[in-house]
Parts: C-alpha cells; sequence; structure tokens
C-alpha cells in the first residue's frame, strides 16, 4: 500500500512538472514551483526524484526493459529489422495511452540541450541489452556480426528519434505508431542479413 501512494504522488509530482516544464521551459521552471504546485516542501520533491531532469527521463531501464523483452520474443518469429520495429511496441503504447502527456514530455527533451545529452545517452544504454539480441540472431561471419548488429540497432533508434521528434513537428497530429513505422520503412538497410 506504501509503494502504491508514494507511485501515486510520484506520478502526481511528475504529471504537474511536465506541464510546467512545457509551458514555462525547462530551465525557467524550479522545484520550489514544483512542490508548491503539489502541495509538498522542495525536500520532499528530492525524496521522489534526484534531479529535476529526473521527472522527464528517470531510469533508462524503466522503459528500457520492456523493448528488451519484446526484441527477444520478436526475433524468434521475425526477421531483425520486423524485430526491432516489434521491439519499440511498449513505447509506442506509453505514446498512445497518453498522447498529450506524450508530446509535451517530447517537446521539453527536444527543446533543453542537457535533456537531449540525456535522451542519447539513454539510448546507449538500450544499445547495451539489445546489441547482443540482434548480434545472436545474425547469421554473417563473427568478425562482422558486432559491428553489424550495431549499426542495426543504432538505425532503428534513430527511426525512433526521428518519430519522435515529428510526433513534436506535427504537435501530436500523426499518430506516434504511424511515424514510427514510416521511419522503419524510410530507413530499412538495404542489405540486412539475418
Amino acid at each position: 500500500m506504501r509503494q502504491r501512494t508514494r507511485d501515486a504522488v510520484r506520478q502526481q509530482i511528475a504529471d504537474a512538472a511536465i506541464v510546467m516544464f512545457d509551458e514555462q521551459g525547462f530551465e525557467e521552471t524550479t522545484v520550489d514551483q514544483i512542490a508548491a504546485s503539489v502541495g509538498i516542501s522542495p525536500r520532499s520533491f528530492f525524496r521522489y526524484f534526484a534531479a529535476k531532469e529526473d521527472v522527464v527521463l528517470g531510469d533508462p531501464m524503466v522503459h528500457g526493459e520492456p523493448v528488451r523483452r519484446r526484441l527477444a520474443s520478436s526475433l524468434e518469429s521475425m526477421p531483425v529489422w520486423e524485430a526491432l520495429r516489434s521491439g519499440f511496441e511498449p513505447v509506442v503504447e506509453i505514446f498512445e495511452s497518453d498522447p498529450d502527456r506524450s508530446l509535451r514530455a517530447m517537446r521539453v527533451i527536444i527543446s533543453t540541450p542537457s535533456l537531449r545529452a540525456r535522451h542519447t545517452e539513454k539510448h546507449l544504454a538500450w544499445m547495451t541489452v539489445l546489441v547482443p539480441l540482434i548480434a545472436d540472431a545474425m547469421t554473417v561471419p563473427e568478425t562482422e556480426r558486432q559491428y553489424q548488429a550495431r549499426a542495426v540497432t543504432l538505425c532503428a533508434l534513430t527511426c525512433l528519434d526521428l518519430s519522435t521528434a515529428e510526433f513534436v513537428h506535427r504537435d501530436g497530429a500523426v499518430r506516434a505508431r504511424v511515424l514510427l513505422d514510416e521511419a522503419f520503412r524510410l530507413l530499412k538497410p538495404a542489405t540486412l542479413v539475418n
């Protein structure tokens, strides 16, 4: 029960902060303002989040682990490129479950250099768990396997980044799923060998 209450308060803080970051700017919004908006002290804010950036990005593997699991499952029945697209389905589901919040969060990330950098770091963390799965699924010579697995995985992450940036650019008018599918079609490697 205590954990559910903690999670609910954490979500309330995050929701309020995302709106403030989007409306006022990330750098311009203070922890004091966020805390006041949800009726807690600034000290209490730091019980839930180590830093202001964590409200937007948090632990990179919170979303990376579901992507890894989905990719592992998809590789059992799909070619590598299609499995990578399927692996991002948990991210798409987050966007589709709350498009307004997702739009606000991505707008904040894209407009804040420090958050963009941490977003890139998040994807590099995902690479460490996705690349081994892709490498195991490929039948290219061992000398090329790691390189090709990294290249294909990074290309897939670029599709994800491209589609989320376009989702923001179009102000959420086109579903994230549609944009991600289009990016995967556009950037499909011509010579990918499983």
